[in-house]
């Protein structure tokens, strides 16, 4: 497929408009980019639409799915999970839409399976399929400083890669479809561990009678230093405003497909699967829109659990 770089000045479509979305689209929008952007919920169209109609770049606002990719050059999916993604590029009809040549991009976090399976099926249509999932959170998607793990075939990502550098301050390929999406829930399962054993440690430590927040500038020149002490404690925790805008849902589902991908390959993800347990009792017992941050809000409730 023709590799050649799609710089600003070519259509995107995009979907999907929520917390990691939006400010990827203002990201575009000032680069240059003419974007054709469809969202479900009508508020997140709404929250985009003035600064579509600031802007002569635009290719404005899609009907639907399917009208995102009519006349564009590539279209970004930014969806929670595979069978979202699914059903957008076949009962909405993105992947019909959408013309030989195109390259679809999956930003979210789907499985990697079924993400090779889609790749294949686009193929068949002359569409190519970049997996492109991110890390860095919403801050990282205002401020362009996203990690991007990409899979697909050479020649499709080098056509988008000047998209994801515009929302990407470190944009890597990692090979074939699926390794993208392999990789991003890799991560969040170690990231999820991390937060779950600072969360365990830092109340053991008030508890005993420690600052909080000496414990973590005296953890954070030490080798205890990741990033749930050196960001989500500080930015989310200790303010008490769990507002990362990534779901503790969303983070539960990432650690099961990672789990699932490790028992694949013949490893035995003891501690994975010990941490992804207690993170489903948080989902269990936590509000749906709880942010992941708020795990320590389920430790807290267990710590008061056993005092009674």
């Amino acid at each position: 497929m023709n590799g050649t770089p799609l710089k600003p000045g070519a259509t995107i479509g995009f979907v999907g408009l929520g917390n990691m979305g939006l400010p990827m689209v203002r990201r575009l929008l000032a680069a240059g980019y003419r974007i054709r952007a469809y969202d479900r919920a009508r508020a997140s169209v709404d929250a985009l639409a003035g600064h579509l109609a600031a802007s002569d770049l635009d290719g404005g606002v899609a009907a639907d799915a399917a009208a995102t990719a009519r006349g564009a050059d590539a279209v970004v999916l930014m969806l929670p999970d595979s069978d979202v993604v699914e059903a957008v590029m076949h009962d909405d009809g993105l992947l019909a839409a959408a013309a030989p040549g195109t390259v679809v991009v999956d930003m979210g976090s789907s499985r990697p399976l079924s993400t090779r399976a889609l790749a294949g099926r686009a193929a068949a249509r002359g569409v190519g399929l970049v997996d492109a999932p991110v890390s860095g959170g919403v801050k990282g998607a205002v401020d362009g400083t996203l990690t991007v793990m990409a899979g697909g075939e050479p020649g499709d990502f080098d056509r988008v890669r000047p998209i994801l550098e515009t929302v990407g301050r470190r944009v890597l390929h990692l090979g074939p479809a699926g390794a993208g999406h392999a990789l991003k829930a890799l991560n969040n399962l170690m990231s999820a561990t991390h937060l779950l054993l600072t969360s365990e440690a830092m109340l053991a430590g008030q508890r005993f009678g420690l600052d909080p927040a000496v414990m973590l500038e005296a953890v954070n020149g030490s080798s205890g230093r990741s990033g749930s002490t050196e960001r989500k404690w500080p930015d989310y925790v200790l303010p008490g405003t769990f507002d990362s805008g990534f779901g503790l849902r969303l983070m539960l589902k990432d650690m099961r497909i990672a789990v699932d991908l490790a028992e694949a390959t013949g490893v035995e993800p003891r501690l994975g699967r010990a941490a992804t347990d207690l993170w489903a009792d948080a989902a269990d017992h936590l509000p749906p829109a709880a942010d992941h941050t708020e795990i320590v809000t389920r430790l807290r409730q267990l710590l008061e659990d056993h005092r009674d």
